[in-house]
């Protein structure tokens, strides 16, 4: 046990080290203080996932089978927070929102059916793989072994989502509506239609605190207050509470559209598979509309020190950071059925991110955020999917 404590913490200091080196490398480049910003926020954003459990499958899950509320009232407050620091930060962009004029890298996309097959495509995928693509990058950090072959079978996904794009943008996208809800609202209007459903869906989830609410300290006797110590040890024990990741993350995707582009984690992995597979011919150079679209752009990148590319490096280090400090590092060995179930599942997430134009972090954390119609609409698509996948396979494996 000593060993491996020592492992673990020799691990976690060793990772810092290279984070800090590699925000020195980095201040010297083209932009050097945005790359160093996306890789410390990425850092910051892998811990507070990993330590926290923030996962959109997951906090689903708790809820559909236990009825477990905690979880999804992490994202209400994670997309309550962003929106008002969305609304703050465009307000003084754009100060008189109209519509046809949209804020510049804004995570808002065209609304069709499209968009909610995309939605469906990723929820399924969700179910079946166990994660989000977000999820499954800071998984890695914990040893999964579903996460490597789902992160290939999003790649996969991808390139399917390249091949139907000109298809289905013909059919569909070309004509869809792109709406930002400041730019018919007014941004007090939207932030009060935004804020009020997301407060009638926390009062319809609060619910099920009512089960659990038990007051176990005695009448008129407080909590100790914890020394310094037992609240390092805390940190590191267990996992953190739900609204602490909530708070967090809606918290630094406001913060982060000040400096960057909106938080997105399948930008980079998208890229790479498009410029990969133009390359081997399998789709076509020209994507119809594509790149005209705000979203986790995936035009081929002539260098990897992009601000997403750092941002997702600093995210994948510092879930590792975490996982080896809490000491929730625990690889084995992948089974068939481990990579069967990435693989099927990760193209399903990849074909949808791309068909919706980014991930449940980017379309519907960045876009809900932002007041895109479009992320609200992926996220209920998503949550139905899982809902119904959920359903699907307690019959199937009951």
């Amino acid at each position: 046990m000593t060993y491996k404590i020592n492992f673990s913490h020799a691990g976690s200091l060793a990772l810092l080290a290279v984070l800090v080196w590699a925000a020195q490398a980095l201040r010297d480049l083209p932009g050097g203080r945005t790359l160093v910003f996306a890789l410390v926020t990425g850092a910051v954003l892998g811990l507070v996932l990993q330590r926290s459990r923030f996962c959109f499958y997951c906090h689903a899950r708790d809820w559909l089978e236990d009825r477990n509320p905690r979880g999804l009232l992490a994202i209400v407050l994670a997309l309550a927070v962003g929106v008002v620091g969305y609304t703050v930060v465009l307000g003084s962009w754009l100060p008189v929102p109209q519509p046809g004029k949209l804020p510049p890298d804004m995570h808002i996309g065209p609304v069709s059916w499209v968009l909610v097959a995309a939605g469906l495509s990723f929820g399924a995928g969700m179910v079946v793989s166990g994660s989000c693509i977000s999820a499954h990058w800071y998984r890695l950090a914990e040893g999964s072994t579903v996460s490597p072959f789902a992160l290939v079978g999003s790649a996969l996904g991808f390139i399917l989502g390249f091949k139907t794009w000109n298809p289905l943008y013909s059919l569909s996208v070309a004509d869809a509506p792109v709406v930002w809800l400041p730019a018919h609202l007014g941004y007090g209007g939207a932030l009060l239609v935004q804020l009020g459903g997301l407060a009638l869906v926390a009062a319809w989830l609060w619910r099920g605190f009512a089960r659990d609410a038990a007051i176990t300290s005695a009448p008129g006797i407080g909590p100790a207050v914890p020394g310094l110590g037992t609240v390092w040890r805390n940190l590191w024990t267990g996992r953190w509470h739900y609204w602490v990741g909530g708070l967090a993350v809606g918290l630094m995707g406001a913060f982060a559209v000040v400096r960057m582009r909106p938080l997105g984690v399948t930008a980079t992995l998208g890229s790479a598979a498009r410029q990969w597979a133009q390359g081997q011919g399998w789709i076509p150079d020209r994507l119809d509309g594509l790149d005209g679209f705000a979203g986790c752009a995936t035009a081929p990148q002539s260098t990897w020190f992009t601000p997403n590319a750092l941002l997702l490096a600093g995210l994948v280090t510092g879930a590792f950071v975490a996982a080896l400090a809490s000491h929730q590092f625990a690889p084995r060995w992948p089974t068939w059925r481990d990579a069967v179930r990435g693989l099927s599942g990760g193209v399903l997430l990849g074909w949808g991110a791309m068909t919706g134009l980014g991930c449940t972090i980017g379309t519907l954390l960045s876009g809900g955020m932002a007041g895109a119609l479009s992320g609200w609409v992926f996220g209920a698509a998503v949550f139905f999917a899982v809902w119904a996948g959920l359903r699907v396979k307690a019959v199937l494996f009951r």
